[in-house]
């Protein structure tokens, strides 16, 4: 009987053995297999970045530094896209695009430029493609075109820059611009050179605070006239001039780098324009332009923008110091059709004041 039962109970336990044996052999093949699809989906991202290659025209109206540090950061991703970078004022850009469509070969793969107003003149002429990126969940609605032909990558709004040891107190009226005090001391970009100063224009114009009157009465104060907001930071970091209309990001960024002046966000209100990007419906470069808008608009993309002194666009990426998000700034606006309707006509306008 003893030794029934210890043969019983040896079969027991080889019985156990090989249970054992088959469920830690299918333990580790389901971990194997697991750690092969890992290894696989690892493997196809690291293609898939890899597989995207070419050269990409980047038109730009971004300072120069700043259009270097993007596609330098982007590279970092994708080394093997070569980009080209052709940066002007938004309104010398566009006459470039003009020129090549005209020409009948438009060079420019990717564009990034001031203002949807610019955008909406070429979506009419079906100049662009419609592309909905996947980091376009992050960004508000409203930042986006509702056909996808392009979306803002920025808040960029348009202020006034004081140089603090012009002036014992610190203005908080647009209004200053006409002051007796202002006379000779206003510095502004051109609209016919900048994308932000043609929509502040077409903006300001329309609403009932400022009109054309407001733009009369800054003549009146024999304003300096500059190509572009740089120069108008300049004059006034310098204390050559006082008062300067400018993109806000331009006078945070010098205050924070020591110069002398302080950005002022007007009692009014500011324009706001968020420089949107978006691809060319003519480009051969399709996957590396996506992947260079996704880039944008990504979060190491935004996170980067805010580090050189944006406002980021996408949800959760904080301002840099200085600067309103977009929900803190009072927003001046008009009706996108109207200002695109009237843009050539109202920097017409412009240029006729200012050149009496």
């Amino acid at each position: 009987m003893k030794k029934v039962l210890v043969a019983m109970f040896m079969l027991f336990m080889l019985i156990l053995a090989a249970c054992g044996t088959d469920a830690s052999d299918e333990n580790e093949s389901a971990t194997a297999e697991e750690s092969s699809e890992e290894t696989s989906s690892e493997g196809e991202n690291a293609e898939s970045d890899a597989e995207v290659t070419g050269e990409l025209e980047f038109y730009t109206s971004q300072p120069d530094a700043d259009a270097e540090q993007l596609v330098s950061a982007f590279n970092e991703a994708y080394p093997e896209v070569q980009v080209n970078i052709f940066r002007s004022g938004t309104e010398e850009v566009m006459s470039k695009i003009n020129a090549e469509k005209q020409a009948g070969d438009v060079q420019a793969d990717v564009l990034l430029v001031a203002d949807e107003v610019t955008f909406e003149g070429l979506k009419e002429q079906e100049m662009l493609m419609s592309y909905s990126s996947p980091e376009t969940d992050a960004i508000p609605d409203e930042f986006i075109d509702s056909d996808g032909t392009y979306t803002g990558t920025k808040i960029m709004s348009t202020g006034l820059v004081v140089n603090t040891e012009n002036v014992d107190e610190m203005p908080s009226s647009w209004q200053v611009l006409t002051s007796d005090e202002a006379a000779d001391q206003v510095v502004m970009p051109s609209p016919l050179y900048s994308g932000a100063a043609a929509y502040n224009l077409s903006v300001l114009t329309r609403n009932d605070a400022f009109g054309w009157e407001f733009y009369e009465d800054i003549k009146a104060n024999n304003p300096m006239v500059t190509d572009g907001n740089g120069a108008v930071m300049e004059n006034v970091a310098s204390g050559q001039k006082t008062y300067g209309m400018v993109v806000d990001y331009l006078a945070a960024r010098a205050a924070n780098d020591g110069s002398p002046v302080e950005l002022v966000y007007p009692d009014e209100g500011v324009p706001v324009i968020t420089e949107p990007i978006g691809i060319m419906a003519d480009t051969d470069q399709e996957k590396a332009a996506k992947a260079f808008v996704d880039f944008v608009l990504s979060e190491e993309g935004q996170k980067m923008q805010s580090e050189i002194g944006y406002t980021p666009i996408r949800e959760g990426v904080e301002a840099p110091e200085g600067l309103k998000t977009f929900d803190e700034i009072d927003v001046l606006t008009a009706p996108i059709e109207e200002l695109y309707q009237n843009r050539e006509a109202d920097k017409e306008e412009f240029d006729q004041l200012f050149s009496e």
